[in-house]
């Protein structure tokens, strides 16, 4: 056997190794993707003495950046729940279109809201809005449900800070301003099919009501009223600063790259307010003072949601960083530039393989996340046999995300989540949540290759 195939046939066994400690095992995906990595290097030849160096390198590497903007995201996120501003922009949204056109109203909201908040979060938080439309209006719940998942998964997927662009952008080496950009053009008419055109579909097929245990919690609970929430104009200008503050930077970098500008203060300027560490802490500050502080929050207070935001941040880091160790892996062993070589002679486009492996990942591990990274992982190091701008890492970036969103079914989190709280049967999950997913990452994907042909 040759070099090349040997090397080839160990990272198949090694993807096979990961996918069974993680399925049959039921090993964390931290420890399973670190084992993973050893066996990699090991089974490659690799001298023993450098197989941990490269775990070291690899973790280093990645988590010097992502721990950051995870953990700085992640209280953002926090504060901005803590302080009713999730609330605020969906009950500003829903006023402004009015309760005929809340479905849309519901899909800009998420869109919005999963920027800086977690998925399962935001979807929790608002779902309570989504039962009390049902209710009211006497239609289905996912007319206003899917609008609202639909929102929220485009832009927790394809949208920086959320943990899993931002490790993928790290690990392609892609630009997070761009990815915002072009995450956001794509992430829109996409929330929009698989939100409102498909939740009018969906819910003439299946009409459930709101669950009754719900229903009792939220009769029982208690209820911010609108006065007491933050303004919709304060919490969406405090959202929208870092993202603003990120493109801004990527659009002189690229000016000045054409010619249109030279660099001097402005650029310098830019570069360093742009940058994912200084845009977030801005914007955290902004919301621990206007949403917290000036809103009636102690200092204690604020230094509480801080620390609980960083609870499960603190495991999204950790395997994150062990994806890291795994694509280091790849380099280190030399399967990276042998995958290339391959990729190369099929003509087969990175873009179309990104999408492939994550979606791969996806159908049989179930979580978004490792997909993610594990096709970054994979996809990185061959990168480096061509020669992408910036624009087409930042489609690449979607194309892994869109392949780690398909066909979410038994085997991942959010479809139990989101049955659960809707109170839909594993085969009503199956034809709303399941097929919503499914057009997010079909439409992500087709719409990022055909804008690949251009750039």
């Amino acid at each position: 056997m040759s070099e090349a195939s040997h090397l080839i046939l160990v990272t198949f066994l090694s993807i096979g190794l990961l996918l069974y400690l993680v399925l049959r095992v039921k090993l964390h995906p931290f420890l399973s993707l670190l084992i993973t990595a050893m066996f990699l290097g090991v089974t490659s030849g690799m001298p023993l003495s450098k197989v941990n160096t490269a775990i070291q390198n690899g973790l280093g590497g990645t988590l010097g950046f992502v721990a950051t903007v995870v953990g700085i995201g992640g209280i953002f996120g926090q504060i901005l729940e803590a302080s009713g501003g999730t609330e605020a922009i969906a009950r500003n949204l829903i006023r402004r279109f009015g309760k005929d056109k809340a479905h849309w109203s519901l899909v800009m909201a998420g869109f919005l809201i999963a920027i800086p908040v977690y998925f399962d979060v935001g979807f929790i938080i608002l779902v309570p809005v989504v039962y009390a439309l049902a209710k009211d209006t006497k239609r289905s719940t996912l007319f206003y449900a899917i609008p609202l998942l639909a929102g929220l998964a485009v832009t927790h997927t394809f949208v920086p800070p959320t943990p899993g662009p931002v490790a993928v952008a790290d690990m392609l080496g892609a630009d997070l301003g761009w990815v915002i950009l072009i995450g956001s053009l794509i992430g829109l008419p996409v929330a929009i099919l698989a939100g409102p055109v498909f939740g009018s579909y969906i819910s003439k097929k299946i009409d459930v009501a709101p669950p009754k245990h719900m229903m009792e919690e939220l009769n029982n609970g208690t209820e911010q009223s609108e006065c007491s929430l933050p303004s919709f104009t304060a919490v969406a200008t405090i959202i929208g600063m870092p993202l603003m503050l990120m493109v801004v930077k990527s659009v002189i970098e690229l000016l000045i790259k054409l010619g249109y500008m030279q660099e001097g203060i402005v650029y310098d300027i830019s570069v360093f307010v742009g940058h994912p560490f200084t845009a977030l802490i801005i914007a955290t500050l902004m919301a621990a003072y206007f949403l917290g502080t000036r809103r009636g929050f102690t200092r204690k207070q604020l230094l509480d949601v801080s620390a609980k935001a960083l609870a499960p941040a603190g495991m999204i880091i950790l395997i994150i960083g062990s994806g890291g160790a795994f694509k280091e892996m790849l380099i280190q062993s030399g399967v990276g530039n042998v995958l290339a070589e391959g990729i190369s002679a099929t003509k087969l486009p990175p873009i179309v393989l990104a999408f492939i492996i994550a979606a791969a990942v996806r159908i049989t591990l179930g979580s978004a996340t490792v997909s993610m990274i594990t096709a970054a992982g994979i996809i990185g190091p061959i990168l480096e046999a061509y020669t992408l701008s910036e624009i087409h890492l930042a489609l690449i970036v979607i194309s892994i995300a869109s392949g780690a969103t398909i066909l979410s079914h038994v085997n991942d989190s959010g479809f139990w989540l989101v049955g659960k709280y809707l109170g839909l049967t594993e085969m009503q999950t199956l034809r709303s949540w399941t097929v919503m997913e499914t057009i997010i990452a079909l439409g992500g994907f087709g719409i990022a290759l055909l804008l690949s042909f251009f750039v």
